[in-house]
């Protein structure tokens, strides 16, 4: 997959689509991703989410439109999909600093222009990744699933719930698991736990997940967690994915928490994704 042509058609269709009512699902399948998948993607690509960019996109054009002075209110709020002059006037000066009427009146606004992506040339610093290829596994792990749109927050917020109930005490919590292809739509299932190989039998509150045979990219992350892998993650989809001669398979990813500490500069963890060959 062309990561960079992915997410520029993607944004084609958000323009194409700034007037009219449309979901992360409805982008997703523009470009034949999951919405799991996709909004990762584009985050990491471009740094907001995709309703995020939406949003600024069209509150820009509703400036833009407002400034020319002709225009009513009421008008540019329903056309850019806000269901009262109220909310749509929140809205606005939250972004712009000044109010749709003042906008009217000449105000200076701000403008995000539209967004390109591109591969960029930066630095020369290493990437540590191997390639090996895995028997199928089962996973052991406490399992939620969650919102493509709404999980950045949520998940850490399942973390701290998992070490408050001491569900560790139940079944080592090595591995960060999150299953894309389980469920559809928007959402996806995420869980937390290990091999199942290490723990006898399957605990209350827990559950299997089958992962099939696969090769696999492992990246080494060095640094206090959770920044070293979420910095690797942007790495990922910025560095590697453009120009590798794998992609990915759409299915589980893992994040690996390594024996030591944490919080230390040189503690390492790893990310492990599914890939194959390129055709």
């Amino acid at each position: 997959m062309d990561w960079v042509r992915t997410i520029n058609d993607a944004i084609e269709y958000m323009e194409q689509n700034l007037t009219n009512e449309v979901t992360l699902a409805d982008i997703a399948k523009s470009v034949n991703l999951s919405a799991f998948h996709f909004q990762r993607a584009f985050t990491l690509l471009t740094g907001m989410t995709p309703a995020e960019y939406l949003r600024k996109r069209r509150l820009s054009q509703a400036g833009s439109e407002l400034a020319k002075g002709s225009e009513k209110v009421i008008d540019i709020a329903l056309k850019y999909g806000y269901d009262s002059p109220e909310s749509f006037t929140k809205a606005f000066t939250r972004f712009q600093g000044v109010s749709p009427a003042q906008a009217k009146k000449g105000e200076p606004i701000q403008f995000m222009s539209r967004y390109t992506v591109r591969i960029t040339i930066e630095g020369g610093s290493i990437m540590e990744y191997k390639i090996e290829k895995w028997e199928s596994m089962d996973l052991l792990v406490h399992a939620k699933d969650f919102n493509a749109e709404t999980s950045e927050k949520e998940i850490p917020a399942f973390w701290n719930e998992y070490f408050a109930n001491k569900e560790y005490s139940k079944v080592p919590s090595y591995l960060g698991v999150c299953a894309q292809n389980k469920t559809n739509g928007n959402v996806f299932k995420y869980g937390i736990g290990c091999k199942a190989s290490d723990v006898k039998g399957v605990p209350e509150g827990f559950e299997i997940i089958h992962v099939p045979e696969y090769d696999w990219a492992i990246f080494k992350c060095v640094g206090p967690s959770p920044d070293a892998i979420q910095a690797m993650w942007e790495r990922i989809y910025k560095e590697w994915l453009p120009v590798a001669e794998y992609e990915l398979i759409p299915d589980v990813d893992l994040e690996n928490y390594l024996p030591g500490d944490p919080a230390s500069q040189d503690y390492v963890s790893e990310i492990c994704i599914p890939v194959k060959k390129k055709n």
